[in-house]
């Protein structure tokens, strides 16, 4: 049998902040009751009443407040580094673009410290690198592959301690500290011990000061 108690807790399952919140005791419980109940109302097919959400609301926060992580833990090694002037381009993933992507290495000197990541989706692939050779790749790659290219990003690197696989929430709390500042993240690349944000070039500063606090926070 569904339950309100049930419903509540779906609805702040899909909402992580509030789901934070209640769990630092910082959300005015009652306003939460009130937005909630419409649409408990709307799943159950009939009227609640305004204390049974609220009592549910209390219950789940008081679960929370044993349950949820808070807190990551980042140790010596997690600095942050920052590449600007950099381009997405994304292509479509067909077997005549995978020969390409070969000479895309060979125009990207890593040895000299360009940036160059290479994802592959089902059906796309996505390259991110320094704006100076979007020319060149672009006379590698055909025109019809192409999806779509973003210019004008930078990328924010950061190292997370190996434990990070195994502690719950961790990326999570990466994220909110860059959405909490309404920060638009483009893209993210991220490896065993590396995370990297790609983002607008205008909000690379406040996307540093975000993840820097982070680090010094924890």
């Amino acid at each position: 049998m569904v339950t309100i108690a049930h419903i509540v807790g779906k609805m702040i399952a899909q909402k992580p902040f509030i789901q934070e919140a209640l769990s630092k005791g910082i959300i005015n419980n009652a306003a939460l009751a009130e937005q909630l109940q419409p649409e408990i109302e709307k799943e159950l097919q009939k009227k609640v009443t305004f204390s049974a959400v609220n009592m549910a609301i209390r219950r789940l926060a008081e679960k929370l407040e044993k349950t949820f992580i808070v807190r990551a833990k980042f140790d010596q090694s997690s600095d942050i580094t920052i590449q600007s002037d950099l381009v997405e381009i994304t292509v479509y993933k067909t077997g005549e673009v995978q020969e390409y992507i070969k000479s895309i290495y060979a125009v990207v000197d890593l040895k000299k410290g360009d940036f160059l990541t290479i994802t592959q989706g089902l059906h796309e692939i996505m390259f991110i690198t320094n704006k100076r050779h979007e020319k060149k790749i672009m006379e590698i790659l055909p025109r019809a592959a192409i999806k779509k290219i973003i210019r004008s990003l930078s990328s924010l690197t950061i190292n997370i301690p190996i434990t990070a696989i195994e502690t719950m929430g961790f990326f999570y709390l990466i994220t909110r500290a860059l959405n909490w500042e309404n920060i638009n993240i483009i893209d993210i690349v991220s490896t065993l011990t590396e995370m990297t944000f790609i983002v607008k070039e205008d909000d690379t500063a406040r996307a540093f000061t975000a993840l820097k606090r982070l680090i010094e926070n924890n």
